[in-house]
């Protein structure tokens, strides 16, 4: 199947590892132009560097973009540094690193504020600030996505996943109503609900979990396993390849939906 993406331009928020590097790589390997950001510039520049390798693109297709995505100049200034460097753009990809663990006991009001600025204000604003440039997209070829990624969270909260319950839930709302307004304009909007998926974010979480439970690591993991219907932990290409094509032009009459990719995680019907 062709996908569409040959020269399209995507800018792939959180990108420097686990799902949001698994996303750019595939991008690459269909033909996209990729812009990734985090925080970190030397863990974006070896990031760079894998998505040129893995992709098979050359590095001059690839811009990586030192931006923190709680910082709504920061975000515009990414956006518009990369639509100078590739013409346009085409496909903007939301994410970010998940906030910390723990109970209601756990957080302050400081602690609620920043989840929801990592996780819900950093999408609302990577939205708000592709917008333009995606409606010249899909005014100019009809090819203009949102993807944003959640968390199984979002449709089964986790117990000591307090924050990031709240706050994917949150951008569940935002991606609906937005879905709804963009749809006339030929602008799809989706969010990808990953569940256990092998990335370093996922050894953290065993890490925390284990200092408050007498499991070992494995036995962790394996429960989170049984719960799947496949009985196993999800791998970050797989996730990749469900989001790529969420935002390939085959795709261009699917808007509004929660997409998980979580091995039969999630339980209820709809």
């Amino acid at each position: 199947m062709d996908l569409g993406l040959q020269d399209r331009v995507a800018f792939v928020a959180g990108a420097s590892s686990g799902l949001g590097l698994a996303v750019a790589v595939a991008l690459a390997q269909e033909g996209c132009r990729v812009a990734i950001c985090s925080r970190d510039e030397d863990r974006l520049a070896v990031a760079a560097r894998k998505i040129a390798w893995e992709g098979g693109t050359k590095p001059s297709n690839v811009l990586p973009v030192v931006c923190d995505v709680t910082d709504e100049a920061q975000i515009e200034a990414a956006v518009e540094r990369t639509v100078a460097q590739f013409g346009g753009l085409h496909i903007m990809i939301t994410n970010a690193g998940g906030p910390p663990t723990g109970f209601i006991d756990d957080f302050d009001a400081d602690a609620w504020r920043g989840g929801l600025e990592l996780n819900l204000m950093s999408t609302i604003n990577l939205c708000r600030a592709a917008l333009p440039h995606l409606r010249r997209a899909a005014a100019a070829d009809g090819h203009a996505r949102i993807l944003m990624i959640t968390s199984v969270a979002a449709k089964q909260p986790v117990p000591n996943l307090y924050l990031s319950n709240t706050a994917r839930a949150g951008v569940q709302g935002f991606a609906k109503t937005l879905s709804e307004e963009l749809g006339p304009a030929g602008i799809t909007v989706n969010t990808i609900l990953p569940g256990f998926t092998r990335t370093d974010r996922l050894k953290h979480f065993v890490t925390e979990i284990q200092a408050h439970s007498d499991k070992t690591k494995a036995q962790i993991e394996a429960g989170w396993a049984e719960a799947n219907a496949l009985k196993r932990i999800g791998e970050p290409e797989e996730f990749a390849a469900a989001a790529v094509f969420l935002v390939s032009g085959p795709a261009a009459y699917i808007t509004g939906i929660a997409f998980p990719v979580d091995g039969g995680r999630i339980k209820h019907l709809l």
